[in-house]
């Protein structure tokens, strides 16, 4: 069982920077892939990035070069830097774990999910 908890959300100015994290348990994090994903009020839930267990990244094209993902194994911890924010990345921010191998871009596939964190860009 992993459990994840989101932090570090909040109100930002539009090109300003935030980092959200993402603290895991579970002693097997640094081989699940993990993933963020957002939603804003009214839409559907987004596939913003995936890092594997080696590290490789996958990004939504609508953050490309603006956000970066990282983790650090040995803290259980995965970061997203947001940087250059716009008022359309609003939403709420969800961090979520992968029990298989690969990481993927859909939310189905990951089994473990954190309760959100909210992320707020005026204009």
């Amino acid at each position: 069982q992993v459990q994840l908890v989101e932090s570090g959300g909040g109100l930002v100015q539009a090109g300003g920077s935030l980092r959200i994290s993402c603290a895991a348990s579970g002693r097997t994090f640094s081989v699940y892939p993990m993933a963020w994903f957002r939603q804003a009020p009214g839409k559907e839930r987004e596939f913003v990035v995936n890092i594997s267990w080696s590290g490789t990244k996958i990004y939504a094209d609508s953050v490309k070069g603006r956000f970066t993902i990282s983790r650090d194994n040995p803290k259980n911890t995965v970061y997203l830097q947001m940087d250059s924010l716009k008022p359309e990345d609003t939403a709420v921010y969800y961090c979520a774990a992968r029990s298989g191998t690969i990481a993927t871009r859909k939310g189905i596939d990951y089994d473990y999910w954190g309760q959100g964190t909210q992320v707020t860009v005026s204009s």
